[in-house]
């Protein structure tokens, strides 16, 4: 299957940015099976965007379904049977998303614990280390802080099924256990937070990439404790509770094996560099 989406014009006046992203995926098919896909960039008006999408099983296209998911997001469903699989997504986004807005239902939802951000579980750790840390601002600065300083960045480290205690009693993980460990000491004190699947020019050794955003006032600002990427540079792909609503691929019903997986991304001159004290929203 190939689509492609024709560019929409930047007429806000927004910054002419322009960055590039790059996903391949290889699946060995062992059984008939339901795949999602969480690859494509959430839809980034009024940014242009232009993107291709190129799915084949042993030469031949493969249809695909696009659903709506949270925060403009946009899920791929399709159904493949044994064989072998290769996906390519490629977008070039020109210009910048306008900023997330959070609603009532956001401010709920996201305040609940979740399957790898147990909230629950640390509440009294998150009211011993913020003790006399007051108001959403400050407290984004003091979690974030206090996860990057006590965590070490180890490629590998953690398990797909590491929550959020794993990660604080191991003391290391990747940007998915640095993410889940910030929305779940944020939500203990009542800051809405969640998990934000995104490509990430600059990101050393690229991958896709996770982060959370937090809500302040009436909108999402962007908290990553890892410090890996310029959060400006940042591109929204999936968004939601935790790892388990924000997986580049999912599958159900049959067995598959990820064979190989790539990802790029870059923008058009020099990466924007990134006050860590300024607050930031994902466009």
């Amino acid at each position: 299957m190939v689509i492609a989406a024709a560019a929409v014009p930047d007429n806000q006046g927004m910054s002419d940015m322009t960055r590039h992203v790059e996903a391949h995926l290889v699946l060995d098919v062992q059984e008939p099976a339901l795949l999602a896909l969480e690859l494509a960039v959430a839809d980034p008006s009024p940014a242009a965007l232009e993107e291709t999408l190129t799915i084949a099983q042993d030469g031949q296209s493969v249809p695909a379904r696009e659903l709506a998911a949270p925060a403009s997001g946009r899920i791929h469903e399709l159904r493949v049977t044994p064989g072998r699989v290769t996906v390519d997504y490629a977008a070039t986004v020109t210009g910048r998303a306008a900023p997330a807005r959070v609603n009532p239902t956001d401010r709920l939802r996201y305040l609940r614990p979740s399957r790898y951000a147990e909230s629950d579980r640390l509440e009294a750790v998150a009211r011993a280390e913020f003790a006399g840390v007051d108001g959403p601002r400050n407290l984004l600065d003091a979690v974030s802080s206090w996860v990057g300083a006590r965590l070490d960045y180890v490629p590998g480290s953690s398990g797909p099924t590491d929550g959020a205690v794993d990660t604080m009693l191991a003391r290391h993980g990747v940007c998915r256990d640095y993410a889940h460990l910030v929305t779940a000491l944020l939500r203990a004190r009542d800051v809405p937070a969640r998990l934000v699947a995104v490509y990430a020019p600059g990101l050393d050794p690229m991958d896709f990439h996770a982060v959370v955003e937090a809500a302040l006032d009436d909108e999402w600002r962007v908290v990553d404790a890892t410090l890996l990427a310029p959060r400006t540079s940042l591109l929204r792909i999936a968004t939601g509770r935790d790892a388990a609503d924000t997986a580049f691929l999912s599958n159900y019903e049959g067995a598959v094996n990820l064979v190989e997986v790539g990802v790029s991304a870059w923008t058009d001159g020099r990466l924007p560099s990134d006050d860590v004290t300024s607050l930031v929203s994902l466009s």
